[in-house]
Parts: C-alpha cells; structure tokens; sequence
C-alpha cells in the first residue's frame, strides 16, 4: 500500500511538472489541456455616425473595417481578451473593429466567441515549425515562443485585401477610440510605431555585432531609434512589395550562423535592423511601455510623462499574474476592469 501512495504522490508531481515547464509539454503519451472560463461581455455597438460595414457581402475586404491583429495562446489568453474588451469599450464603431487572431492552436475560438458573441474576427493557423529552427534563446523563455514571431508573417497569413493592419500584443489595454490609432498616416514608410530616440540603441545588439562593419554598416546611413514592436500600424501592401517577411528571416538566420551571437533579445532585434530609422512616429501615447517591469525581476514601473491612450506590461511581469498573487503594482489596477477572466482548471488526457 506504501508503495502504491508513493508511486501516486509521485504522478502527481510529475503532472504540476508538465503543467509547469514548456519543456515538458510535449511528453509524448500524456496530453495536457487548460480550461479557461471568461464572463461574456456585454454588446458593443457603433454610433449613430459610423458608416456599417456590409460584412455579409464583402466580409474581411470591406473597407469600412479597421484590422487588428493580436495572438492567442493558452499563457497569455487573459490578457488578450482584456486587451480585446478595451478596445471594444473605447471604440466609437465597435462593429467596424474585426480581429484577426494569430494562434498555434484552433481550440480557442470557440471560448472567444462565447466570451465575445459578436465579435468579427477570423482564426489564422501558425505552424511553430516555420521558425523554430530560426529562434534563438532569449533572456526570457516566453521570449523565445513561435507565436511571437507570427507577426513577422502577417502579410502571408492575412487576406490580400487587407492592406493595413494595427498589431497589438496581448499584455495590453486601450484606453481611447482605436480608430485615432488606425487612422495614423505612414506617409512612404512601410511601419509606423513611436519611437524612443533617447534609449540606448546599442544595446540591443552585442559587442560582436558592433564590432562587424558588415554587420552594423546596416545602420550607418540611418538615423535609428528604438521602437517598442508590441504597437505598430503596418502597411501589409508595401510590406509584401518589399519582402520584408524574408529580410527578418535573414537577420534570424545570420544570427544562427554566425560564429557569435548578434543579438540576445528575442524577436525584436530583427525588427530594428530592418525598420530602425524608417518608422513612421507615432504619438507616445500610443505606447505608454514598460509597465511590466524589467525582463528579469518585473518590477513595478510609473507611467511616462504625457498623456496616455494604451497601457503596456512589456517586460517580464503581467498585471494578472501580480494580482492573482495579491501582491500587484500600483498600475495593475488600470488593467483589472477590462478583466473577463473567472477561473482555470487543468485536467490530464491519457
């Protein structure tokens, strides 16, 4: 009988460890599920002046429609859904907001429309193996997840005629009409994101990096600041006219390659040395980052000067998270009542 207690406290540590650790995740005879349950948020509707799109004609090629893109995984599920009901709650033609979800699973969609029942939104399947063998490791393991690369691909996975598309990551609120936010001009750029020209750009690359002409000779002609990729307005038509999906490709690949790394932080450095220097700026605003802390201790940050329309916990803590502990920072608070969230339960498949 001891034996068999044994052997069960044992299986069910095993089981918290799998639940636990990304690395143990595809244990092969074991599937783990996560289910989620959201409170359904109310109805949205536009105002008496916005123009209706006639989504049963045309569907996503109406061009009535403003296009946001954000990513849906089981970890950051909460924040999106909150990060969807700010927008929807600040927006003044709500129906005219359709959403494209970026995902590595297809079991969402289901919860997301019974969280939102009239959403406009459409599902866009991520293969994880067409970057996992270009991902290098970060400061942060969530950093080095496929689906946070998806958006370099954007252009490939959204419809042809969806020719702009505002990105949003999933750690985020709004608290003003997203329609500002989308009517934002690009002029001839390709991205437009606000930019932070007083940051240190040099340390998002490394010693080896700068000390390679052939490498930072990128940016000799350019006039670079650093941009935060978690908001930016993207022009998908000059994107897929340039290729720019497969110059970010060659910067993962180099970094692969080379015989010292180029960067250490995630997905974004392959931004910077494509775009640094040829964004469109956008208003602070837009992107009040940082509010997650640092990527290490995720310790709690003020808000930027300024007037504020999106609130971002870039950085290593996630306001659900810190409230859940019961030990969240003062800013937290702003998150909490786009919150849909009610409770999780694990249970096993074997």
């Amino acid at each position: 009988m001891m034996w068999i207690m044994r052997f069960s406290g044992f299986f069910s540590a095993a089981m918290m460890m799998i639940v636990l650790s990304p690395s143990l995740q595809s244990f092969p005879s074991i599937e783990s599920s996560l289910k989620f349950s959201f409170r359904k948020a109310p109805a949205f509707h536009n105002a008496d002046q916005c123009n209706y799109p006639t989504f049963g004609k045309s569907g996503v090629c109406d061009p009535s429609l403003i296009h946001v893109a954000i990513t849906l995984d089981v970890e950051y599920l909460r924040g999106s859904i909150a990060a969807v009901h700010s927008i929807l709650q600040h927006s003044k033609c709500p129906e005219n907001v359709f959403f494209h979800f970026l995902v590595s699973e297809t079991t969402l969609e289901t919860l997301v429309r019974s969280t939102f029942p009239e959403l406009k939104f459409k599902s866009y399947y991520f293969d994880p193996e067409k970057v996992r063998g270009l991902i290098s490791s970060s400061v942060r393991q969530e950093l080095e997840q496929p689906l946070n690369y998806a958006r370099n691909y954007l252009a490939d996975l959204l419809e042809p005629c969806v020719r702009r598309v505002i990105y949003l990551d999933s750690d985020l609120v709004l608290v003003d009409d997203i329609l500002k936010l989308w009517s934002t001009s690009l002029g001839k750029k390709t991205i437009g994101a606000p930019e932070y020209c007083h940051t240190n750009f040099t340390k998002y690359f490394t010693g080896y990096f700068w000390s390679e002409p052939r490498f930072s000779g990128v940016f000799s002609l350019r006039n670079t600041c650093y941009f935060n990729t978690g908001v930016m307005v993207i022009d998908l038509n000059k994107w897929r006219r340039f290729g720019y999906t497969r110059r970010i490709e060659k910067w993962m690949e180099i970094q692969k390659t080379s015989p010292s790394r180029i960067y250490e932080l995630g997905s974004l450095p392959p931004f910077l040395l494509v775009f640094a220097g040829h964004v469109a700026p956008i208003e602070h605003r837009w992107n009040q980052h940082g509010l997650g802390g640092d990527n290490v201790r995720g310790s709690c940050r003020d808000l930027h000067t300024g007037p504020v329309s999106l609130l971002h916990w870039s950085g290593s803590g996630k306001p659900w998270l810190r409230l859940d502990s019961k030990q969240p920072c003062p800013l937290d608070s702003l998150w909490s009542p786009y919150d849909l969230y009610e409770h999780s339960s694990h249970f096993f498949l074997l």
